[in-house]
């Protein structure tokens, strides 16, 4: 105890490497201080009989010094491994402290209690989702973007090199003697057979094309030939009622000689029509007769109204 009055009245009074003086108090930053004061109660230096709590890697220690290991520093601090569950490592706390001062045993626990919330925020933050920041390297975009435009300028100058040596190959001018590899002279061999492939494949294309618009013009016409003809049928079917129902003594409403001209007329337009088709009927529409309303009469209804009468 004598030892630890004189420890006490160097460091309060002289210098510490471990106190931090402020305006209002003055702490201590050794890693085995119970309270983070720079008192006499709690400083570890001063006190030969000494216990704390302290996590390393996810897991809680109780360390104990006595002042029988004081000989010993590399055993000086007897450490414990406290349970996971909060009432059994309570119950440690108390059975190896069962003999100690009330206000080592009540800073332990308050100090094991406040490592365990932490503990518990620092898993419920890992488990959710975080951003991971990156740093960017300005510097070696810049030197690859670099590179990249410089290897994009001599593939252009190589290939449009390549082109102009086949063209001066193609036109004779080195001669008949050549020297250069083979690898090379396929590649041209296999682009020029890519070319003439391209270019039948577009002939037999348009082939195809011009003979579907054929078909498709042979059925139109096709299509407006029938039409008319169906018209003219239809119209001399008309007219076959009206002469019937004419003579069966029927009310009849008779187009007038202006009308029947008309009609006449329009008939040799369609059988003319039909007898040539032109061009230009692929594109006008097939001409309707207008309609006409005709009240018929039974010869059944008159006899009624006879007898009737």
């Amino acid at each position: 105890m004598n030892q630890d009055d004189v420890v006490w009245g160097i460091i309060n009074k002289s210098f510490c490497s471990f106190k931090v003086n402020t305006k209002g108090q003055q702490f201590c930053r050794n890693e085995y201080n119970l309270t983070g004061l720079c008192t006499r109660k709690a400083c570890p230096l001063a006190n030969s009989k000494y216990a704390t709590v302290r996590e390393e890697k996810g897991i809680v220690y109780l360390f104990i010094k006595t002042a029988e290991r004081t000989c010993f520093p590399k055993n000086l601090w007897e450490r414990i491994k406290l349970s996971r569950n909060f009432e059994k490592a309570i119950y440690q706390i108390n059975e190896n402290l069962l003999f100690w001062p009330q206000f080592i045993k009540s800073k332990c626990k308050q100090r094991f209690v406040k490592i365990t919330q932490y503990l518990i925020r620092m898993r419920k933050l890992r488990l959710r989702r975080q951003k991971k920041i990156i740093p960017l390297q300005r510097k070696i975009e810049r030197r690859t973007r670099r590179r990249e435009e410089k290897a994009l300028i001599a593939a252009q100058l190589d290939t449009a090199i390549e082109k102009q040596l086949i063209e001066r190959l193609k036109q004779g001018t080195y001669g008949d003697i050549y020297n250069f590899p083979q690898s090379v002279f396929d590649k041209a061999l296999e682009a020029e057979e890519i070319e003439k492939d391209d270019e039948m494949d577009d002939e037999e294309d348009s082939e195809e094309e011009l003979e579907i618009e054929k078909e498709v013009e042979n059925e139109l016409e096709k299509e407006i030939n029938q039409e008319r003809v169906d018209n003219y049928v239809e119209g001399a079917s008309d007219n076959e009622d009206e002469e019937s129902d004419g003579e069966s003594g029927v009310k009849e409403q008779m187009p007038s000689d202006f009308e029947l001209s008309e009609g006449e007329s329009d008939i040799e337009d369609i059988e003319m029509d039909v007898e040539k088709p032109s061009i230009s009927t692929k594109k006008m529409p097939p001409r309707r007769r207008p309609r006409v309303e005709i009240e018929y009469e039974y010869e059944h209804d008159v006899e009624r109204n006879r007898i009737i009468r």
